[in-house]
């Protein structure tokens, strides 16, 4: 009798283990299925957007206009002087603020 039920037990449980590890094995391949269509989309993404890059690159080679040579600038040699009004306006809050 107690080899009877543990016989029992023993179907019992495989009764519901069987089903819940096939759900799992499903719901595993699902994730792991998505995953993979997700990937292979970012791929071609990418693809896409590296040979739109590679197309605006030959396409400004082609048609943008050539630059000429850096010309040398003129460098200032002193600072712009001082805004009057900005000085006299920090002068009022610098005695505003001393009070």
């Amino acid at each position: 009798m107690r080899l009877l039920w543990n016989l029992i037990k023993v179907a019992i449980a495989l009764a519901i283990a069987i089903p819940l590890g096939l759900f799992a094995i499903a719901l595993t391949f699902g994730l792991i299925g998505t995953v993979v269509g997700l990937l292979a989309l970012a791929v071609r993404l990418g693809v896409f957007a590296l040979v739109g890059y590679g197309v605006y690159r030959v396409a400004r080679f082609v048609f943008a206009p050539r630059q000429s040579s850096p010309t040398a600038t003129a460098t200032p040699s002193a600072l712009p002087p001082a805004d009057p009004y900005y000085a006299a306006a920090m002068r009022e809050l610098d005695s505003e603020l001393r009070r």
